[in-house]
């Protein structure tokens, strides 16, 4: 069964074209009928026949109106069509009637019919109302020759109608109905096909090229394509991102305008300048500088004729700073290794100067003097030995071995031993704030040297009095890890916030006293652990230190 003709806004246009042609052959046809009534002397045409073509171009006009208000109705769209055919075969058939059938010219109208049916409905439509054509144009010239119906178009001449006359008539225009009709729809289904093929490769094409765009569009690469002369014509949102600047505010502008660092990379000619590879600097979106390693290459069309260029670019500010950083820690390495064999080596020495002292102190005619200059020695050597001491601290790998250690156990014991250090005085107040069972997978050697430095550093930041604060707890971060947090406060000097990047390098110190390896030992060894360190401080107010270390 044959489906139903579907409405799309094509087959409405088509419609609405062929009401509208209708509307104009029909006021040709007017025009026509009016200059044959002007010399009706000369060509024989009666009244009668006149008042029957006005009638039937009014009833066209009118009908022209009916069909433009039906194509509002979508559900009457098939029915329209089929009406319209109808009514014109009536009509057509009528005209030929009117101006002498068997000689009439308006036969051809027939043609239009068939063919409008064709673009309609197809070849089965076609075949239909080329059969209807041909029976109601037999009709027509058969009902006149059997006396009918009146004949109401006079030549003036003297004619009699034969019945081989009529015959030959009648087929030739049936034969040339079916012509008409299969090759009429033979180029509308090539049309469709060619239509069809053509949408088809359209949606091809769009797909192929939303897969491009989403593609390059994708890419964590900048890319950019310029003309041969340099204006910018495509930039992704990667392009973007590393350049700070919007597609909007580059596009169809020349590439000297607003990259000027890229402009030497081109040529007028086409051909680049410089390497198609390589890394340039640029300045970042807040000025700050920027390392871009570039890749250059000709834009080819199909005829692999080159139509522009294409960059690619990817920021590697990053990887720079990897690259720095790794090399910096290289030269660290090795001079940490240096100074922890040069460290060693003076522990002999320091020894020998220690022995001689304590020998040179027990002579009895040492005066004053010679005894304040032995003490200034001693304190020197004891200076020295804590540096090589904590430089040796720093310069030793993390342990592997490492168990649950017990935090509270190992506070304790620390606190107690900082009481006794030189640095502490009776205006100096320690509140411990320690709740839980807290536990660390650690070492228990540098959990007590991440402890000693902690609570030194906030000893010496006060000048012999105020009040330190430790504070131990299990917390669950955001990484939805158990870690053991040790914060430590006082509320001495404080640390500027310039000096905050550099508190944990090594030998950095704001304070006469100490070696500026505390913090560095202990961000050493949270590191190792994998875990986090933070400081908060404000000058005159205090400084607050958090180390995070993993549970398990």
């Amino acid at each position: 069964m044959r489906q139903p003709m579907e409405y799309d806004e094509r087959t409405w246009r088509r419609l609405k074209l062929l009401i509208v042609s209708r509307v104009v052959i029909i006021s040709a046809f007017l025009l026509v009928t009016l200059f044959l009534g002007a010399i009706k002397p000369i060509i024989f045409i009666s009244r009668d026949v006149l008042h029957a073509i006005y009638a039937v171009i009014v009833a066209m006009f009118i009908l022209s109106v009916i069909y433009t208000l039906l194509l509002r109705k979508k559900k009457y769209f098939q029915i329209n069509i089929y009406f319209q055919l109808a009514v014109d075969i009536a009509l057509v058939s009528f005209l030929v009637y009117l101006t002498g059938s068997i000689g009439s010219n308006y036969s051809l109208l027939y043609t239009l019919v068939i063919i409008y049916a064709a673009i309609f409905l197809g070849r089965r439509g076609a075949l239909i109302f080329a059969s209807a054509c041909s029976i109601a144009y037999g009709l027509v010239l058969d009902l006149e020759y059997f006396g009918v119906i009146p004949t109401f178009y006079d030549t003036g001449r003297d004619y009699t109608l034969e019945a081989g006359d009529v015959f030959i008539r009648i087929a030739v225009h049936i034969l040339s109905f079916y012509i008409l009709a299969f090759l009429a729809s033979f180029v509308v289904e090539q049309e469709k096909k060619a239509r069809s093929l053509l949408a088809e490769r359209e949606s091809a094409f769009d797909q192929l090229d939303l897969l491009f765009r989403s593609i390059i569009e994708s890419v964590d690469t900048g890319i950019m394509t310029t003309t041969l002369q340099g204006r910018i014509k495509t930039f992704n949102r990667s392009a973007e991102k590393i350049t700070g600047r919007p597609l909007r505010s580059v596009e169809n502008r020349q590439i000297e305008d607003v990259f000027p660092v890229f402009a030497p990379l081109f040529s007028a000619g086409g051909e680049p300048l410089m390497k198609s590879k390589g890394e340039i600097r640029i300045n970042g979106r807040e000025g700050t500088p920027m390392y871009l390693g570039y890749a250059l290459s000709p834009l080819k069309d199909r005829k692999n004729e080159q139509i522009g260029h294409i960059l690619i670019f990817q920021d590697m500010t990053e990887i720079r700073r990897m690259e720095e950083n790794l090399e910096k820690s290289r030269r660290l390495a090795l001079i940490g290794e240096m100074a922890a064999g040069l460290a060693h080596e003076m522990r002999n020495p320091l020894a020998s100067i220690t022995g001689s002292i304590q020998l040179m102190a027990q002579t009895p005619d040492l005066d004053e003097t010679d005894k304040r200059l032995m003490q200034i020695i001693l304190r020197g050597k004891d200076r020295l030995e804590s540096f090589v001491r904590d430089f040796l601290l720093l310069a030793r790998p993390v342990p592997e071995a490492r168990q649950s250690i017990r935090l509270n156990d190992v506070a304790e014991e620390v606190v107690e031993s900082v009481k006794m250090s030189a640095d502490w005085t009776e205006d100096i107040r320690l509140e411990k704030k320690i709740s839980g069972e807290n536990r660390a997978l650690a070492n228990e050697e540098q959990i007590r040297q991440i402890l000693q430095n902690l609570l030194t550093n906030a000893l010496q930041s006060m000048d012999g009095k105020g009040q330190i604060g430790l504070e131990i707890r299990t917390v669950r971060l955001e990484d939805e890890k158990e870690y053991a947090e040790i914060k430590v406060t006082d509320d001495g000097c404080g640390i500027e916030e310039k000096d905050q990047k550099k508190i944990f390098e090594p030998f950095f110190t704001n304070k006469e006293r100490g070696t500026g390896l505390g913090l560095a030992i202990v961000n050493r060894i949270v590191d190792g652990y994998r875990g986090r360190i933070a400081i908060q401080s404000a000058v005159h107010e205090g400084t607050t230190i958090t180390v995070w270390l993993p549970c398990r």
